[in-house]
């Protein structure tokens, strides 16, 4: 058995624990473990073990908790949706805790209370299990309707903007969809259709999302659900006046705005209100409706300012559009060039190595099954050369030889591709009401859309932010359910901006799996000689220097259990 053992090291004692067994008939010392001075033995011997040891994630959950508190969400919420009774958590509190659960770990309504219980929003926002149920989920968001749901973003849209010190001078417009899994024959719901879907899952029931967000943070200010096959250029035009009275509204005046819209959303109607609602606007359009400025040599092009743009030309002009003379600014982009390049001749291959397998196949004899016929073979070359620009640069011929048999003939149209390369690859076709801003200036501007579409890309993630999975089959709680997605979004955003501006650049992604990973540690004591409670000591855990970082810029401390 172990045995306590003394040493003596430069006149100071230290005691070991010991192991010391027969080997081979001789006595030996298997293991020695150090126990430290008498004084440490003391403190050790007097220091009881804790009773219990619980773990709780802590970085993330407060830091999401801060921006909501900053936002006021839940009182915010419950100005417009007020708690019925003096009994239980308001609507406020439900829809907070969904979003900051659409924040950090995306689960379904049934399943929220098992990662509340494990965070530091069980002190934060402090609930019963019995509370946090998917009834009471559904019976709360039976309670918001659209026109509450509009009221509460205006409200939080314009404290972010007083708050967080928004800059409001560019704004980035756009729409996207999310398949989902409701059953084709449920008809409950108007929103869910089958369209075409930006993820490519056609077969499967959409919904329609447009999003407003800033340039400065990717802060969505206004969004707005749809059918999921309606077209851009229709939803544009729904929320026209909306969105404008918003941005008017928030803006007061004190800014001068300009909206950032791709070509899928433009009309002569749309255009129209925009500019009825006083905002600039920079758009793009199709470049095989202007063949004539496509035919713009590239030589005649204006080199832009290599700092901002290094590889960018433009040729500026005037040009009615839509009824209106605009500002048009035809722009070639070599990396763009490079990359369409590269693709088509990739695809161009494959097309080809495939039309070459069929026509092999047809000199082939068949003596078994069906034999091919010329419309079927037909059928098979032009689902062959599906996809942009493909029919455009091949040539196929399908006939019937004197014994009956199809035969296919084909080439590649060069004389197609050169003209695709000096018209259309790598151009961009711009147009705006901003006479006065430079080339630089619309380029840029034109370009701040990849604010829009990362914000996009968020909600698509699997693990942070995520829009999916989506519970719901009612118009109404498919509404709700997408208000508490942007609201997360907003929160998020401005989390990441706000670490941005103390220095700290990450993603979403990283934040929150960096944040995430600093817990709140409790242990549990026995009650000190004559007290009858038992003492708990709370303490966060260790810190690397980046999380550190993010502490200090988000002053979480204040959070933490005392």
């Amino acid at each position: 058995m172990p045995s306590l053992t003394k040493k003596i090291i430069s006149g100071k004692p230290y005691y070991y624990l010991r192991q010391c067994e027969r080997v081979n008939g001789r006595p030996k010392i298997v293991w020695t473990h150090y126990l430290g001075t008498p004084q440490r033995l003391v403190e050790r011997l007097s220091t009881p073990a804790p009773l219990q040891v619980a773990v709780a994630e802590f970085g993330a959950s407060a830091a999401v908790f801060d921006v909501a508190t900053s936002l006021d969400v839940a009182a915010t919420i419950d100005r417009h949706v007020p708690k019925r009774g003096t009994a239980g958590p308001s609507v406020g509190q439900y829809l907070l805790l969904a979003a900051l659960n659409r924040c950090l770990a995306p689960r379904s309504k049934a399943k929220l209370y098992d990662w509340y219980r494990r965070t530091a929003l069980r002190r934060l926002l402090p609930l019963a299990a019995s509370q946090v149920t998917s009834q009471r989920f559904w019976d709360n968001m039976d309670r918001v309707g659209p026109e509450q749901i509009a009221a509460i973003e205006a409200d939080l849209a314009a404290r972010a903007v007083s708050h967080f010190g928004l800059d409001l001078r560019c704004l980035l417009f756009d729409a996207t969809n999310f398949f989902t899994f409701v059953d084709s024959f449920n008809d409950h719901p108007d929103l869910l259709q089958r369209g075409h879907s930006k993820e490519g899952r056609d077969n499967l029931r959409l919904l329609g999302l447009a999003l407003l967000v800033t340039a400065d943070g990717d802060v969505p200010l206004f969004h707005h659900t749809y059918a999921g096959n309606q077209h851009d250029s229709v939803t544009f035009g729904e929320v026209t006046e909306n969105l404008t009275t918003r941005l008017k509204a928030i803006a007061q005046g004190a800014v001068d705005l300009t909206l950032v819209f791709d070509k899928g959303n433009n009309s002569e109607d749309n255009l129209a209100a925009v500019a009825k609602a006083q905002v600039h606007f920079v758009g793009s359009l199709v470049p095989t409706h202007h063949p004539d400025l496509l035919a713009v040599p590239r030589k005649s092009m204006r080199r832009m300012d290599t700092a901002q743009l290094p590889a960018v030309w433009a040729h500026r002009t005037k040009k009615v559009v839509f009824g209106i003379e605009r500002t048009v600014l035809c722009t070639f982009n070599q990396p763009l060039y490079d990359s369409q390049v590269k693709t088509l001749r990739r695809e161009i291959t494959k097309r080809r190595r495939r039309l070459r397998t069929l026509e092999a196949a047809l000199l082939r004899p068949t003596s078994r099954g069906k034999q091919p016929t010329v419309a079927g073979v037909q059928k098979k070359v032009t689902l062959i050369l599906k996809g942009r620009h493909m029919k455009d640069l091949f040539s196929a011929d399908v006939r019937a030889a004197k014994n009956g048999r199809p035969v296919l003939t084909f080439q590649f149209l060069k004389e197609a591709w050169d003209k695709l390369d000096r018209t259309l690859l790598g151009k961009t076709i711009l147009f705006t009401d901003r006479a006065e801003w430079t080339d630089e200036q619309i380029v840029l501007g034109y370009r701040a859309q990849h604010h829009v579409e990362a914000s996009f890309r968020r909600m698509k993630d699997p693990h942070y932010l995520t829009f999916r999975p989506m519970f719901h089959w009612t118009d109404q709680k498919l509404r709700v359910h997408a208000f508490c997605c942007v609201l997360a979004l907003m929160i998020a955003s401005l989390l990441r901006r706000r670490l941005a501006k103390a220095g700290v650049e990450v993603s979403v992604a990283k934040m929150f799996e960096r944040l995430s990973a600093i817990e709140e540690v409790t242990m549990l004591y026995p009650a000190p000689p004559g007290k009858d409670d038992p003492v708990a000591r709370t303490m966060l855990s260790t810190h690397e220097p980046d999380q550190r970082a993010m502490v200090e810029a988000l002053r979480l401390e204040r959070y933490a259990a005392r």
